[in-house]
């Protein structure tokens, strides 16, 4: 094609004419670029409020550090062999596991039967649907003060409830005992983090098909039949990433026992994540507490990286 031409302006004399010039590569950097500009402010408030304090915590958790002065010198793996030799440490992981996979498994059972009940039609179905997310909306520190009213042994309304009907002979001390704190705290949890299980897994389930069910139904399944082969594969993907989530969030979740107990009585309710905190802060060990913040991330990264597969996969559906 360009010979053609190059020969036609030798015989005419006429010029070659231009061929129109095409810049794909530029068009591609455009292209690249775009998303990156549209993504800017998110990437930048999460560097700041999440990557900048993730890597000073691993800085700090290698170094000897001041409340003062800051960094004071580099101790390298001291801090983490401080932290994992202290005879606290096992027993701090039990405690987390039991906290964590405990009120998660409870939130999941409770979560997922009080949606199929919502499911349902019955009267005013959409103002109970919305009634049940008050435990979730409800802020932390507020449900703390409400439950250390309910628990406390002396004017508390479930012990004076639990003496009314005689199950009781004397207020039973929930916040204060070895054996309930923790319990106590889970089940607390529990109230609180059911709603998030039940929506999440109500939406699920709202896009089940229904041809699918009548057909199961036609094919001699029964009620059980159909829930376990066309309902639950179909809201399986939901209950792992939700599982996953609540995971994550149950294991940092400090605001509670805080609150309630400070992690006693004793240390018989402190988790990874609040002894991270009172290291640091109240005993001023900044060094052992980062630690002690580094070892729960890697326990978490596990399930992050679950999470992320699992999206991954659900965005290529």
């Amino acid at each position: 094609m360009a010979s053609s031409t190059l020969t036609e302006a030798v015989v005419t004399g006429r010029p070659a004419p231009r061929r129109p010039v095409t810049r794909p590569r530029r068009r591609a950097r455009r292209g690249s670029v775009a998303p990156l500009v549209l993504l800017a402010p998110a990437i930048v408030l999460v560097a700041v409020f999440a990557g900048y304090p993730l890597v000073r915590s691993m800085w700090f958790s290698f170094n000897d550090v001041s409340v003062f002065t800051g960094v004071l010198e580099f101790v390298g793996f001291q801090n983490f062999a401080s932290v994992i030799g202290t005879a606290e440490f096992v027993p701090t992981l039990g405690r987390t596991a039991f906290w964590t996979f405990g009120a998660v498994a409870l939130q999941l059972i409770g979560g997922l039967s009080l949606a199929l009940m919502l499911n349902n039609r019955f009267p005013l179905r959409g103002v109970y649907r919305g009634l049940i997310m008050i435990p979730w909306a409800t802020p932390s520190v507020l449900v703390a003060l409400m439950w250390k009213w309910i628990l406390d042994p002396n004017n508390g309304v479930l012990n004076q409830w639990l003496l009314n009907a005689g199950i009781i002979d004397a207020p039973i001390e929930f916040l204060s005992q070895n054996s309930t704190a923790l319990p106590t705290l889970v089940m607390i949890d529990v109230w609180q983090g059911i709603p998030l299980f039940a929506i999440m897994i109500l939406a699920a389930l709202q896009s089940v098909s229904g041809e699918l069910k009548e057909s199961a139904q036609i094919d001699g399944c029964g009620p059980v039949g159909v829930f376990r082969h066309v309902v639950l594969p179909a809201i399986l993907p939901t209950i792992l990433i939700t599982t996953l989530l609540r995971l994550i969030w149950t294991s940092n979740y400090v605001d509670l026992i805080f609150i309630l107990t400070g992690g006693g009585p004793g240390t018989s309710s402190t988790t990874l994540a609040l002894e991270s905190y009172l290291t640091t802060y109240k005993a001023s060990d900044f060094g052992a507490g980062a630690a002690y913040a580094v070892i729960q991330a890697l326990f978490l990264a596990v399930f992050i990286a679950l999470y992320v597969r699992l999206t991954r996969k659900d965005a290529t559906r």
